[in-house]
C-alpha cells in the first residue's frame, strides 16, 4: 500500500497532529463528543497560527470515525479539488 500524502503525529489521547509530505502542520484531529474532528490550521508569513485557516480551510470540522491516514488524506485532499496537498 502506498504512503498516504498526509501523515498523523500522535500529540495525546485527544489530539493527532496532521502534516502534509512537505512536513508542514496543516491541522488537527480531536477527539470530540466521541467523533474526530479535522481542525484545519494555517500560518502567517511570520509563523502566527491561523485557527481553520491553511490549505485546508475548507474541510475545518470534517468529521472522521478513527483516525486513519488514508482516510484522511483521501477525504481531505479530494475535498480541496486538488487530489493532492500542494497548495501553491
Amino acid at each position: 500500500m502506498q504512503k498516504p500524502p498526509l501523515s498523523l503525529e500522535p500529540v495525546n489521547d485527544g489530539v493527532i497532529r496532521v502534516v502534509d509530505a512537505q512536513a508542514q502542520h496543516v491541522g488537527n484531529l480531536k477527539l470530540i463528543g466521541g467523533q474526530w474532528k479535522f481542525k484545519a490550521v494555517g500560518y502567517t508569513v511570520r509563523g502566527e497560527v491561523i485557527p481553520g485557516g491553511g490549505p485546508f480551510t475548507t474541510q475545518h470540522n470534517q468529521v472522521f470515525e478513527r483516525p486513519d491516514a488514508h482516510e484522511v488524506s483521501a477525504r481531505l485532499t479530494i475535498a480541496a479539488g486538488t487530489g493532492q496537498t500542494d497548495q501553491r
